[in-house]
Parts: C-alpha cells; structure tokens; sequence
C-alpha cells in the first residue's frame, strides 16, 4: 500500500531503508563479480546469479504469501512479455558485469543512471507517452553529462564505457514494460516469469558465446553462490520497498549508489576516477533531478 503523496510516514521511511540495503547489496554483488572476473567469463557469472539467485528469493516470497505454487495461480495472460522481460534483463546482466570488469565502480554507477533518460524515451516510443520540455531539457542535459565522461574522439574513450550505458537501456525497457501487465498480475507472480526468463536467457547466451569452466574451488563455488544470493535478495528488496511507496519518493535515493560505489572502488580496488567523472557525474543527476521534481509535480 503506497502512501499519500507528499507524507513520508513510517511506509516511506521502512521503504528508503530497503532501498538503501538494495544498492548495497548490489554493491556487493558488484565487488564479487569483479573479483570473480578474474578466473570465469561474464557469461558464466550472469548464468550462475540467474540460477542461483532466484532460490532464496522465491523462498522469502513464499514465507511472505507472495507466490503460492498452484497451476492455476501461476497462469498470466501476458506471459511471452514476461518471459522476454527475462531475457532482456540477462542481457542487461552481460552488458553490467562486462563494465565491472574493465572500468571503474563509480564510473559504471554513474553510467547506470541513464537509465532514467531510457525510460523517459521509452515511455514514449512504447508506451505513447507524452514528453514536455521538462523532459526534453533534462534529456540534453543528461545527455551532455554522458558525453562529458565518455569523451568521444578522445584518447580517454574506449568502448567499454558504452556497456553501462546499454545495461541502463535493458533495464530501462524492463521497467516500462511492467506498465503492460494489468492489476491482476502480482508482483510475486511477476517476478518468478521474469527470473525464469533471465535464468533460461542467460543460460543460452553462455551456451552460444563462452564454455563454461569447472569451478575452481571451494573458496570460488562460495563466493559464485554467495554474489547470486546477495543479487537475488537485492532484486527482492527492491521490489518490496517500491510496493511501500511512490517511486518519485524512492528515486532520488538510488544516487546513493553513486556514492557507495565511489567508496567501494576507493577502499577495496583503490580506485578514484574524479578527473573522468566530473563535471559529467552532475549533469548526469541534474538531469535525473530535474525528471524525478517533473514527475512529483505532475502527481
């Protein structure tokens, strides 16, 4: 149950901290995955966090009366979507884990967050949407920001900084579709179509562009299930403290990520990319900024 918009009761407050405990729990999917990059391909991790992950998940779904496994219970109408859904977020996951293995935490973040730009286009080219100047403005400005850290013609460019940037427009399209499903499909409901989906995606797109390796050891098989895990909960989360409240109330939080990922990458990886980030990084949230203060005008 959301609350009326412009309170921030206990809802809104219990929903910030699960969505805070959501971006650290995918920071620490994050360090796990560049760790883990070192010995197994990004195809193998995304199989293994899709598989994996869904388990705890779907356990606490359960427990929370959620998803109850009976045939008739698990039928929806739109289930090719959900399916696709799936295997558009398994892509998304390749393109992620690809730029947490070649760049920078806060330079992913930071990327990751035009993925607010992708869904205001989609919005229209999908959904048929309206855009005002508002969003016409902030998609500029957003759009210099970009430019601003990618750096295009220069020396500092390279290829892999576009991967964020295409993880951001999966995910995006994973978050617009969900306006096509009606009332009567539950998030629990969703969320298994969805996990199945990317689970059997990722597991085709491993099977067609890398071979998988044996796990190298115990220490490794631990670190693989604990990265699906965190993963799997992180999602779950986030989708409990969306259903708590407005999204326009939880939006500006997720810059947090930006944050926590800039001291990760500074204490665990020594990383400090400031000189390519700004001024890029404030464009990037200005633009962000400006779309969330549109929407909660508009509600």
């Amino acid at each position: 149950m959301s609350e009326p918009q412009g309170q921030l009761s206990g809802l809104g407050l219990k929903a910030i901290g699960l969505l805070i405990l959501t971006i650290l729990c995918f920071d620490a999917m994050s360090i796990l995955v560049r760790i883990l990059a070192a010995s197994y391909s990004v195809q193998e991790l995304s199989a293994y966090r899709n598989v994996l992950g869904i388990f705890p998940s779907l356990l606490l779904l359960i427990w929370m009366g959620e998803l109850k496994f009976k045939w008739s219970s698990l039928k929806i109408e739109q289930w090719k979507l959900a399916l696709f859904r799936g295997l558009v977020v398994a892509v998304a996951q390749i393109f992620f884990y690809s730029a947490l293995a070649q760049l920078e935490l806060a330079t992913v973040a930071t990327l990751g967050q035009t993925n607010a730009f992708f869904v205001v286009i989609l919005s229209v080219l999908y959904l048929g949407e309206k855009v005002g100047i508002y969003r016409i403005a902030a998609l500029f400005i957003g759009f210099a920001g970009v430019m601003s850290i990618l750096r295009p013609g220069s020396d500092a460019f390279t290829l892999a900084a576009l991967l964020p940037i295409g993880a951001a427009a999966c995910y995006a399209f994973a978050m617009v579709s969900v306006r096509k499903f009606g009332p009567q499909t539950s998030n629990g409901l969703l969320y298994l179509y969805s996990s199945a989906g990317s689970a059997v995606g990722a597991i085709f797109l491993a099977s067609f562009t890398t071979e998988f390796s044996p796990i190298h050891s115990l220490n490794d098989g631990l670190l693989i299930l604990l990265m699906s895990t965190i993963g799997g909960i992180g999602v779950l989360l986030m989708m409990i403290a969306f259903r708590l409240t407005s999204p326009s109330v939880l939006a500006p939080f997720w810059y947090f990520g930006i944050l926590t990922a800039g001291l990760f990458g500074w204490l665990i990886f020594g990383e400090a990319p400031l000189d390519t980030l700004f001024p890029g990084v404030l464009l990037i949230v200005g633009a962000g900024a400006l779309i969330i203060w549109r929407e909660r005008q508009r509600t």
